[in-house]
């Protein structure tokens, strides 16, 4: 089956042919930690997690990088306003972004290097930009001389253009405004680091060349990894600025492919902190699941860009509940816990669209149109044979299968619905439960019957089966629970019922 990209340099889409059989190699630039992760850096997370998830699915062994910027103008700031060490504040933040990746169900990555533990490989390029005459020094740093690069400008397709320079640093000392700086010489009292053209640090656009090339690149092809991947706003001048180095210094091109995930925007605008619209990840988490911020953000083509408001995020919430309600009328303590993922496997038809659709450049409007239909039908289905366990089995298959490709629908259903109570609500509702157990089996029903309608008068729903009593609460079902909702009018998930 044909696998699709469109790329972002061509500008067209492009079949994808590895670099080597069976084998992508895959980079990502990473967060500058200076600070917690924001929706921009959990979009670009999604997006190429998917992009990891379709080509495993598609037989591929992904060999896939992701960097640490740890020394940067930032950083420095953010260390005199906080009076951190740079070790000290930089773990805080990787271990901070580690965590909301996790949560959001991200594949682990092959290799997650620093750029401090990575400086000897880039002094080594600076050194050879040097020796080549391709690189100068001023007083404040050593700097890439981009006119001498007759390619510079054509990733971005900005090589003729007048405004180049925007968005470089500007000194006046650079023989060209295009040049941008390869090592900063240090200042007084600040981090730096030792080199034989002189002690600094390096500059934000070497640490990816110097990273992919030590880590990642096939030293004997044109292209010395298979994609490259980043935010929109990284085409330039980072982008560029990566491939300008690494071709002038080592004779490849940095990659095949170029993918560039959309940005998100708040109230019209791109997400920047410097515009002060930024929303911070963990903010966001506080008030939805992460799942369902993973399900929202993927639901949005990995190009285009995204809105970011709470009515859409309720309205992804409402389609990922469907999907649930499906995964938990199937249930079966024969099969809970995807423990029939060895006895059944997913529909054939169904996982086959569903790849189609993804490896047409992701397209993931198609994929979950898919499931749509699935659930529909599938409902259907079970309306008029609720006991059909061959499809309950198949079901849990192509949900499994789901959890696989996409990240999303890998809960238990029961515990899904239950998201919306915290700790402490959650062991008041156990605690009612075991007095329930308690009341059956000292056959007291009168208070079990009282004990039902108490949790029920909290919104908890309760399934009595013969692995135990599930409970799920009304709270986290919002659309779709009128039917097996039991409170009166109007309950706590926004269902209205007649009176």
């Amino acid at each position: 089956m044909n696998l699709s990209f469109f790329d972002s340099v061509k500008k067209t889409k492009l079949v994808f042919e590895p670099l080597e059989h069976n084998l992508v190699k895959i980079y990502i630039c990473g967060p500058t930690v200076y600070d917690d992760a924001h929706l921009g850096h959990a979009r670009s997370a999604v997006a190429f997690d998917l992009l990891h998830r379709v080509l495993l699915a598609n037989g591929y062994k992904v060999e896939i990088v992701k960097n640490f910027t740890d020394i940067d103008d930032k950083i420095l700031k953010k260390m005199k306003e906080t009076k951190q060490g740079l070790e000290e504040l930089c773990e805080q933040y990787i271990t901070s972004y580690k965590n909301d990746m996790n949560k959001l169900n991200i594949l682990d990555m092959s290799q997650e290097p620093r750029a401090t533990q990575n400086l000897e490989a880039m002094k080594e390029i600076v050194s050879i930009l040097l020796k080549k005459n391709l690189a100068y020094i001023i007083d404040d740093g050593i700097y890439f001389s981009s006119s001498k690069d007759e390619k510079y400008g054509s990733l971005s397709g900005q090589n003729k253009s007048e405004n180049l320079q925007n968005r470089i640093e500007e000194n006046k000392q650079k023989n060209n405004p295009k040049d941008f700086v390869l090592w900063k010489f240090a200042k007084e009292n600040e981090i730096s680091f030792e080199a034989d053209f002189g002690k600094g640090r390096p500059g934000w656009h070497l640490e990816c060349s110097a990273m992919i090339n030590k880590h990642l690149a096939y030293k004997d092809k044109k292209y010395q990894i298979d994609i490259h991947a980043g935010g929109a706003d990284l085409l330039f001048p980072h982008h560029e600025n990566e491939a300008a180095q690494t071709r002038c210094a080592l004779n490849q091109d940095i990659a095949k492919y170029w993918l560039h995930n959309g940005f998100v925007n708040i109230a019209g605008e791109k997400m920047s902190k410097s515009l002060g619209n930024s929303f911070f990840l963990k903010d966001v988490l506080k008030n939805f699941s992460a799942e369902l911020v993973r399900f929202y953000l993927l639901a949005t083509h990995y190009r285009a860009g995204i809105n970011f408001n709470e009515m859409d995020l309720l309205s992804a919430k409402k389609r990922l509940d469907k999907f649930y309600r499906l995964k938990k009328r199937i249930y079966s303590s024969d099969f809970a816990n995807n423990s029939t993922s060895n006895l059944t496997k997913p529909n054939k038809v169904f996982q086959a669209n569903i790849l189609k659709a993804l490896n047409d450049d992701l397209n993931i409007s198609i994929a979950l149109s898919l499931i749509d239909d699935l659930v529909t039908k599938a409902n259907e289905e079970l309306d008029k044979n609720p006991k059909n366990k061959a499809l309950k089995q198949e079901l849990n298959a192509n949900f499994i299968f789901i959890a696989d490709i996409l990240g999303i629908c890998y809960q238990d259903a029961f515990e899904y619905f239950q998201s919306a109570l915290s700790k402490e609500e959650k062991k008041e509702v156990l605690k009612l439960i075991d007095l329930r157990k308690k009341a059956k089996k000292e056959k007291d029903y009168k208070r079990s019957d009282e004990l039902r309608l108490e949790l029920e008068n909290l919104g908890i729903l309760l399934m009595d089966t013969s692995s135990g009593t599930l409970w799920e609460c009304c709270a986290g079902l919002n659309e779709g629970c009128e039917d097996e909702c039991k409170c009166e009018n109007e309950c706590e998930c926004g269902c209205k019922k007649e009176s």
